[in-house]
């Protein structure tokens, strides 16, 4: 009796040692892959935009609007990788239902960004919970992501079903934006949801790259507010900047300044005196700064600086998910901004993606399936490459 207790025991300790080698095992593995820094590496790119977001097209056009041959294009121009923007209305109901034929879309994109040597952001643009221009449309009741817990586990959820169709895609090739510029009331609001998404991810997906924005629709300015989450090398930080607005929107209806008709300058004092006297008197409280202050390339260097030491602070890579000039704009001040902009980019090793590909800020024309401005492209492939120090 007291023979087989013995046995027993000895059977029991060895089963508990498996146990917790094994145990132990599996969460070195773990550690080791979430550890480890996959290879998803880019440089330059351009948003495709207005496809699978912010637009109504459907069906047939939806499907003819962006073609392998886009992607193959893209490679041969020498562009690197592609943001892709995707809405939650496309790819779900209002019940929550999938809705297949725009996840078709999406794999497709995917299939041939890696058929074309292109890596390939999928960045959820704009949510049910949450539009980045509310408040500018007079609807900022339409957001409660920030204030509601339902709307947040809501994105999570929206998140898994995404990491559940795309998980098997490789690390080094397909990256995931979890939310497209972030406007939340305080910047602890939006601290506290990038980790609780981030923590979602992480428990489905160890390894894949995640791209964080700044609070404020990713602006610079807010970056130092910005809390990454600790540890994790597979993150890269991103911002958007489109300053000045008033050269870059010029005309843009959208906006406060779309009034403004007078003339505008780049480098330098933007607005004259004569024209800011002679501009709507609605808008001269926010146009009267472009009268005072200088724009150039150091102006753009400086107001960098806070996202540069932000990713300098993490070791991690930095990020222009959006800059752009509207397609009215005069085109040799869309040239000398485009020029200083890739210069700092350059300077500090920034990966960007224009906004964008064919739409009112982009170089292709898709209904004439031409180049609107072979000038542009050929100043945005003038600078460094993917590889380059």
């Amino acid at each position: 009796m007291r023979k087989n207790i013995l046995m027993l025991a000895v059977a029991m300790i060895a089963a508990m040692c498996v146990t917790t080698s094994c145990g132990s095992k599996a969460q070195k593995q773990d550690e080791t892959q979430a550890g480890q820094v996959n290879n998803f590496r880019i440089k330059r790119g351009t948003n495709i935009s207005h496809w699978l977001s912010q637009s109504e097209q459907r069906g047939e056009a939806r499907r003819l609007h962006i073609q392998e041959d886009d992607f193959a294009r893209l490679e041969e121009l020498g562009f690197d990788f592609v943001r892709i923007p995707i809405d939650e209305v496309q790819f779900w109901d209002e019940d929550g239902k999938q809705l297949p034929e725009a996840w078709g879309l999406l794999n497709n994109a995917l299939d041939w960004a890696k058929k074309h040597n292109l890596r390939a952001i999928v960045d959820l643009h704009i949510i049910r919970s949450h539009y980045f221009n509310a408040a500018n449309e007079d609807d900022k009741a339409a957001n409660t992501l920030f204030t509601s817990e339902e709307s947040q586990q809501g994105l999570i959820n929206l998140w898994k079903q995404l990491s559940d169709t795309l998980k098997n895609r490789s690390t080094d090739w397909v990256a995931y934006e979890f939310m497209n510029e972030p406007v939340a009331p305080e910047h602890e609001q939006w601290n506290q949801l990038v980790a609780k998404v981030h923590k979602a991810l992480r428990e489905l997906e160890p390894q894949r790259t995640l791209v964080i924005g700044s609070n404020m629709w990713q602006g610079h300015e807010t970056m130092k507010y910005l809390k990454v989450p600790e540890g994790d090398k597979n993150i890269i930080l991103s911002f958007h900047y489109y300053n000045p607005m008033i050269l870059t929107h010029y005309g843009a209806w959208w906006t406060p300044l779309g009034k403004y008709q007078g003339k505008v300058n780049y480098p330098g004092v933007l607005v004259s005196k004569e024209d800011y006297e002679a501009a709507p008197a609605e808008i001269k409280d926010q146009l009267k700064p472009y009268t005072e202050q200088v724009w150039d390339i150091n102006t753009i260097r400086a107001q960098f600086k806070d996202a540069i030491e932000a990713a300098k602070k993490n070791d991690l890579q930095l990020f222009c998910g959006e800059w752009g000039v509207y397609e009215p704009v005069d085109r040799e001040l869309a040239y000398n901004w485009t020029r200083d902009m890739l210069t700092v980019f350059d300077e500090y090793n920034i990966a960007w993606t224009t906004w964008c590909y064919d739409a009112d800020f982009g170089f292709w024309d898709q209904q004439r399936h031409t180049f609107k401005d072979r000038p542009l492209v050929e100043l945005l492939m003038s600078g460094k490459k993917l590889g380059d120090e």
